[in-house]
């Protein structure tokens, strides 16, 4: 699962309904020759996206553990993303299983290891154990437009290679995965998915990846979830390159507090809320830094924070090793103290 604070359950590609026939009239003919264009060519786009991008979807089976001797299948959809076997997918689909099997759409079979996973982001990469695969080609979520036609191919509740159609229905949402840390620059799109989803292509219309689909909200129906590739190709990079995405760690523990408006004030600091240090780890780079419990993180590099969620921003793309300069209230006084962020474990 998927939970957002916020809103409520997310589901890892829950139930959903499927849409009924809409539209007036008895058939085809009722549909004046501009309506029949535009419906073939809604048609022709989406069986254009299933042609390109369809042979690059697989069917995951994940083998785990159930306690008593057996296992239980897991299962789950990826994307090929080169030619020589590498598999992108959900980290939620591969976590904890023994052993994986990927699905191609001509009925093979083949089996997979995992290279990386990244629970933060929810993404992992598996190398299938063949070469000369159908990969697909990745797009630029950043391109994206609400409204813009999106196409989703996956193995929803083990139908193999199925293709559902929508739009993008809003983009920069944020989700909190199961490590904790917000997922950012979410896709919603009002696409039917269900269990089996997880983990494959959200494609445009001509066919590039544009996101991973991961989420929906339980009882919900027409809103789901995507991680976009831009966040996948950064995550593939660390995973390939160093086994791992590297992030920085800080050691303490913290969380939203109000700041006192007299304080505020007197102290000059634009913020009404800011991150109190609850827990300092031992021999961390907080700890070595002086920072202790009860301190309230205001600012990382001037920049006003008022969550921890807003210190993860600003750390995600800083150097690792790199200093750090915080602004702190200790009681009433302002303290500023420079953190070296080590790897995180």
């Amino acid at each position: 699962m998927i939970e957002e604070g916020r809103r409520g359950a997310l589901l890892t590609l829950g139930p959903e309904a499927a849409p009924g026939p809409t539209g007036a009239g008895s058939g085809t003919g009722s549909a004046d020759p501009a309506e029949r264009e535009a419906l073939d060519a809604y048609s022709q786009a989406v069986v254009s996206v299933a042609e390109v991008a369809g042979p690059a979807v697989v069917g995951v089976a994940a083998g785990r553990p159930d306690g008593h001797g057996a296992g239980r299948a897991g299962a789950g959809s990826g994307v090929i993303i080169a030619p020589d076997g590498y598999v992108l997918t959900n980290s939620h689909v591969v976590e904890g299983a023994e052993r994986l099997e990927l699905t191609l759409p001509d009925g093979r079979s083949l089996g997979g290891r995992l290279l990386g996973s990244d629970p933060a982001t929810d993404l992992a990469v598996v190398r299938a154990d063949a070469a000369d695969l159908p990969p697909a080609t990745l797009g630029d979520s950043a391109a994206l437009r609400v409204g813009q036609l999106v196409v989703a191919i996956g193995n929803p509740l083990g139908f193999q290679s199925t293709v559902s159609a929508g739009v993008v229905s809003a983009l920069g949402r944020s989700l909190r995965s199961r490590t904790g840390r917000l997922i950012e620059n979410i896709i919603q799109t009002d696409i039917a998915l269900n269990p089996g989803n997880s983990g494959g292509p959200l494609v445009d219309s001509r066919g590039r990846v544009v996101g991973i689909n991961t989420a929906i909200i339980a009882m919900a129906q027409g809103i789901s979830f995507s991680i976009p590739v831009n966040t996948a190709k950064w995550v593939v990079a660390q995973l390939l390159t160093v086994g791992r995405v590297r992030r920085n760690y800080l050691g303490f523990v913290g969380q939203r507090r109000p700041v006192d408006r007299r304080l505020a004030r007197a102290r000059g600091l634009a913020t009404e809320a800011a991150v109190e240090i609850v827990a300092v780890e031992p021999a961390s780079p907080a700890a070595a830094a002086g920072l202790r419990e009860g301190d309230i993180v205001v600012a990382v590099e001037g920049r006003p924070v008022t969550s921890v969620d807003d210190v993860h921003r600003l750390l995600t793309e800083w150097p690792i090793g790199r200093p750090v300069r915080l602004t702190a209230l200790r009681r009433t006084e302002i303290v500023e103290t420079t953190v070296t962020p080590a790897e995180a474990p």
